[in-house]
């Protein structure tokens, strides 16, 4: 293909192609975030400084070359949390299969049945409560920051933890396969404004493990008794009955081996990972309550 002054060979169109399409993709990833926020602040720079360039503005030209520079450097510092899960995603998507699960019917259905009991027991005491299920990714870093528990799941073991004389009522108990494993553990908060005033730290805690780890959170909130379910980065509301939570629970914990999903792409990951939650009035993900 010839153009007067411009020759493009197959491997130039294939070279803009690719370009372009990444271009999009991270304009697509970081939609709705403060990242895109970050973007047009910098195209805001470059155009001024383009407009310096034109006028002589030779001094405004130098400042803002030097903004740019800064800014160049503090990116990395800004989306470090970001880039963290970014990497950590990658890693689970392309290079291993992650921790064994519980895969049969009957472990699973077990396991939310215990998770559905506890909670509405929890939820009509008025007990605040947040329990974290570890699917593939480790969360050891957060077991390290509670106490070990080592005890086998059962709803007794959990109404006894977060009792309100328990030390250890006020941190998350973390659940891997079918054991306690940890209680009392500190979880990191989510950047997200929840705009009902009655949703706190548990809430914020169960979107922030969600939002960095493949985890699944189950929180009661002390206040009003609510049940919620954080996954992904995204809270959905639950009816206060055991059956309906353990359902709940089960649909995103369990998979027959012929409708098991197949493995998310990188870019699946990524969206999840800067996708932001769009809440509704009462804080949550719009989502319907399940009957």
């Amino acid at each position: 293909m010839h153009w007067p002054h411009l020759t493009l060979s197959i491997w130039d169109l294939l070279d803009i192609g690719l370009t372009a399409y990444f271009v999009y993709l991270v304009l697509l990833i970081i939609r709705g975030t403060r990242g895109m926020q970050i973007l047009q602040g910098i195209a805001l720079l470059l155009l001024a400084r383009a407009g310096a360039q034109y006028f002589h503005l030779w001094t405004v030209f130098s400042l803002l070359n030097a903004l740019l520079i800064v800014s160049g450097v503090a990116l990395p510092i800004v989306f470090q949390p970001e880039l963290r899960r970014a990497l950590a995603q990658l890693g689970r998507a392309g290079f291993h299969e992650g921790r064994p699960q519980p895969s049969e019917p009957g472990a699973v259905q077990e396991l939310c049945t215990v998770l559905g009991t506890a909670a509405t027991v929890l939820s009509r005491s008025a007990i605040g409560a947040i329990i974290v299920i570890e699917r593939n990714a480790a969360l050891d870093e957060y077991l390290e920051t509670g106490t070990k528990v080592d005890a086998l799941l059962s709803a007794e073991v959990l109404l006894s933890l977060f009792s309100p004389r328990s030390p250890l009522h006020d941190g998350a108990v973390i659940i891997r396969r079918d054991r306690v494993s940890a209680a009392g553990c500190f979880l990191p908060l989510s950047e997200v404004v929840l705009l009902d005033r009655r949703m706190g730290t548990r809430h914020r805690a169960a979107l922030g493990v969600t939002e960095q780890t493949d985890a699944l959170a189950l929180v009661v909130s002390e206040e009003t008794g609510a049940i919620a379910i954080a996954k992904d980065g995204r809270l959905e509301e639950q009816p206060q009955n055991a059956e309906a939570v353990s359902a709940a629970l089960q649909s995103s914990l369990s998979w027959t081996r012929s409708t098991k999903p197949g493995r998310l792409t990188i870019v699946d990951y990524a969206r999840t990972l800067f996708q932001r939650v769009h809440v509704a009035n009462n804080g949550l993900d719009k989502t319907k309550l399940r009957s």
